[in-house]
């Protein structure tokens, strides 16, 4: 259905743009050049400031494929997406769609405040590339999807964002192209939200369309996607099923980090509340060491309250090295530090896993930073990663290996049952 062959983008960083040119001066100047390079006259020049986004990349997508795009902020993900999309062209390279392509890069785009939700329904479909009749025909179908049929003629400028979103999504799920692309949507709404988009993706997948789908999510693209391609700094590094893709990437020796800092204008957050740093230690263990699975996991945070009086706090996402999130965890911050009286405050908010509940591996941190009614101001996949060794304390004479991402030092009793004894006698004795 796709077949992308050394594609490439290359932005200019820092140019100033060109005084207002007519229709004409502008096809003009572009003919003159094109003839000039095809001449060899004029050299296509890549200067120090040229900044390339995607460079050489090439794969092939066939029909009913779901395939995951991941990588770190920055990689070149959501640029491969708008070229695929028509947004913007490739500066090299060739891409050739056998089908309708229909994007979800931006949910709501093209929605107007001042309509209601019912409007709303008819421009975005139409903007989306539905006709009138068929946004007619799904009408009664979008509407049970978003669950807004009480909020259906309130203009959209009422509504929160998370009824604003919901809406946005349940009309572009409706469409029905051959190639669907889609664009981290699923890092906005809630869980039982998410679960259905997901599940609607996974239907057009099952019905025989093409679905490119990005996100930092990796159990959802591990459950989504049978393939995975990974982008890092605008190169594809690597091509494969989505375990072995998703384990690549998080236990990539470059992405281990036991510490991280935030410069003050670029720390994730807002004007209330941002992160200046995160650190993991073992109890025992220096940061150029192994954590021993025996020993507790310390977890460390140090926060800028930006101005007091705002509800806030963060939420902890520990993910093992295939993608499963292993458990959640959410601090409050205490509201007598919150309501201090200074702006300008900094705290440290710390937690523990405890020792000998982690099986063997590798472990990444993600987290939430969110205020007032936990409404999620930041999120930065990847803050920490750590790995946890297995030295040898709790195996016995079994050297083998564990299965599973938990491993707790479970407490076994053995005793000796009296001759004669069946099962059920025991459970008459112990209880007696």
């Amino acid at each position: 259905m796709i077949e992308i062959d050394g594609i490439g983008k290359k932005y200019r960083i820092g140019a100033l743009r060109e005084p207002y040119l007519s229709l004409r001066d502008s096809v003009a100047r572009k003919t003159a050049h094109f003839w000039n390079v095809i001449r060899k006259k004029e050299k296509v020049r890549h200067s120090q400031d040229d900044f390339w986004a995607l460079r050489d990349v090439s794969f092939s997508v066939n029909q009913g494929d779901a395939i995951g795009i991941i990588g770190r902020n920055g990689a070149g993900k959501s640029t491969l997406l708008k070229i695929l999309s028509q947004i913007t062209p490739p500066t090299e390279g060739r891409i050739t769609c056998r089908g309708r392509i229909a994007s979800l890069l931006e949910v709501g785009t093209g929605f107007h405040p001042e309509l209601t939700g019912r409007e709303n329904i008819y421009l975005n479909g139409a903007i989306l590339g539905m006709t009138r009749g068929e946004i007619r025909r799904k009408f009664d179908d979008i509407v049970a999807f978003a669950e807004m049929e009480k909020f259906l003629d309130t203009p959209v400028k009422r509504y929160s964002s998370g009824m604003y979103v919901r809406l946005a999504f349940a009309v572009a799920a409706h469409l029905e192209p051959e190639i669907l692309v889609v664009d981290e949507v699923l890092a906005v709404g809630d869980a039982q939200f998410q679960k259905k988009c997901l599940n609607k993706m996974g239907d057009a997948a099952k019905g025989g369309r093409t679905v490119l789908f990005v996100s930092h999510n990796m159990p959802a693209i591990r459950s989504f996607c049978s393939r995975c391609v990974l982008l890092d700094s605008g190169t594809l590094v690597m091509d494969s099923s989505s375990v072995e893709v998703i384990s690549s990437y998080l236990t990539d020796s470059n992405s281990t980090r036991r510490h991280s800092s935030w410069e003050e204008n670029n720390q994730p957050g807002d004007d209330t509340l941002s992160l200046i740093s995160a650190s993991v230690s073992g109890a025992g263990s220096s940061l150029s060491e192994e954590i021993n699975m025996e020993e507790d996991v310390n977890l460390q945070f140090d926060l800028f309250i930006r101005r007091p009086g705002s509800r806030a706090g963060l939420t902890i996402l520990l993910y093992s090295q295939d993608g499963t999130l292993v458990l959640s965890s959410l601090d409050h911050i205490p509201e007598q530090l919150l309501h201090t009286s200074s702006d300008g405050l900094r705290i440290r908010t710390s937690t523990t896993l405890p020792g000998g509940l982690l099986n063997e591996g590798g472990y990444v941190v993600s987290l939430y930073i969110w205020r007032n009614h936990y409404q999620v101001i930041s999120r930065v996949d990847s803050a920490l990663s750590f790995r946890l060794q297995d030295y040898g304390a709790a195996r016995g004479d079994y050297y083998g290996g564990w299965s599973g991402v938990i491993r707790p030092s479970l407490q076994w009793k053995s005793t000796e049952l009296p001759r004669g004894c069946d099962n059920q006698d025991q459970l008459r004795m112990e209880k007696g």
